[in-house]
């Protein structure tokens, strides 16, 4: 949302909002002029042009019903997103379970180097924020499969990065969930997906992308440093270079590769492509290291789905050595019920765990997804509700040279900073 009010912003519109509380982010755009609001103030949705809401708003917000007695054009997230979209010649939407933020500033950094282009990005890249205005040929944008967001975006190439299940709440199983990513890249005019995933099978790709033999767009010869890849890009069976990551992390090669496969889609060379990655220094929150706490490294990253959580654990072994220290904090009680096994799976191995209490997000208590009861199956976790209980954990069990992965999309990662700064 910010992202947009941003992009708004940029081409001359006056922008208005509000949030449950102020930010950092509510302060950048008070910054830039955007009048904001504390809470709801539905006299002033009622004299708007339009007025746009999140996924996140209920039906019940008083601003929406103000807007709507007033006859104000009221539009979602993903339907101004799409208009926006529709603006450029060539519009790339990145959509998949997991890897969308980084694939998609990535791919922000190749098209830059490739001539320009214009992202919205739905984390805050290190270099671009969430908003960058760089050309008005081509945009790119993550595309959000909650609540069927997926179906509003056409983008002239969609890219489907992987489909693992999540958001069942509103889908009701796996299989309801593929489809609409299926249904997204059949939209498209082209679509690029992973070669190593089931949506291969389901459309017509233009290009796949992947580490199997079959893909289009491969990585070869990767190696690792200190848990940063390097790989040999071939595409069609040729080599085209080295390509060497800045960030952490195996995942990310496939994240690379997305975007190495957008720019080949769209016509530019590979050579422009090493140059726009070499430039991709990271992501906030996407395996950031924060720095460090009794001796400790303190890193923070924004895995909240079981996989990604097996992805953080892997690159934290890899890339660190000495004692690994892990707090995960679950998003949402229902994600938290509806894969609880898989969270049990990928967290048992983990020596020293503490579950932090549920970021609740939009939802209402449930104790069969709540944080304590998934704590209570874990026979390794410490289960912790208050920042003080956490610091005094940290300051028990920290010694320097040991690792602290801080696991969670909630509000972990401030957590964690309040810490650094001893203000709890």
């Amino acid at each position: 949302m910010s992202a947009l009010a941003a992009c708004l912003l940029s081409a001359g519109f006056t922008v208005a909002g509000s949030d449950l509380c102020r930010n950092e982010r509510t302060a950048e755009l008070e910054a830039r002029g955007v009048a904001f609001v504390c809470g709801h103030a539905p006299e002033r949705a009622a004299r708007s042009d339009a007025v746009v809401y999140s996924s996140a708003v209920p039906e019940s917000d008083p601003e929406l019903a103000a807007a709507r007695a007033a006859g104000i054009p009221v539009y979602d997230r993903a339907e101004l997103l799409a208009l926006i979209a529709s603006c450029f010649e060539i519009s790339v939407g990145i959509a998949g379970c997991h890897g969308k933020t980084t694939a998609t500033a990535m791919c922000a950094h190749v098209l830059q180097a490739c001539g320009g282009c214009t992202a919205h990005i739905g984390g805050e890249d290190l270099d671009y924020g969430s908003y960058f205005e760089g050309g008005n040929r081509c945009f790119v944008t993550e595309v959000c499969e909650y609540r069927g967001n997926i179906r509003k975006l056409r983008p002239t190439v969609a890219v489907v990065l992987n489909t693992d299940a999540d958001h069942l709440e509103c889908y009701g199983s796996a299989e309801a969930l593929f489809d609409a990513y299926a249904a997204y890249a059949r939209s498209a005019p082209a679509a690029v997906v992973c070669g190593d995933d089931p949506i291969c099978s389901a459309v017509r790709p233009a290009l796949t992308f992947g580490f199997s033999e079959k893909c289009d767009v491969r990585a070869l010869r990767l190696r690792s440093s200190g848990g940063r890849y390097s790989f040999t890009l071939n595409i069609h069976g040729e080599p085209c270079g080295r390509i060497r990551l800045h960030v952490y992390g195996k995942h990310n090669v496939y994240n690379a590769l997305a975007a190495a496969a957008v720019a080949e889609q769209c016509g530019f060379p590979p050579a422009l492509t090493a140059v726009g990655l070499a430039g991709f220094r990271g992501i906030r929150r996407r395996f950031e290291r924060l720095g460090k706490l009794y001796g400790a490294e303190l890193i923070a990253d924004y895995a909240h789905h079981p996989r990604e959580i097996a992805a953080a654990l892997q690159t934290a072994r890899e890339a660190f050595g000495g004692r690994l220290f892990v707090v995960f904090q679950p998003h949402t009680y229902s994600r938290t019920r509806l894969l609880f096994d898989d969270f049990l799976s990928v967290l048992s191995g983990v020596e020293d765990l503490v579950i932090f209490k549920t970021f609740p997000a939009r939802e209402y208590f449930d104790a069969a997804g709540s944080a304590l009861t998934l704590a209570e199956k874990l026979p390794n976790a410490l289960y912790i509700e208050t920042l003080r209980e956490l610091s005094v954990y940290l300051r028990c069990s920290l010694h320097a040279g040991d690792t602290a992965l801080f696991l969670g999309a909630g509000d972990i990662y401030y957590a964690v900073k309040r810490l650094l700064n001893a203000k709890f």
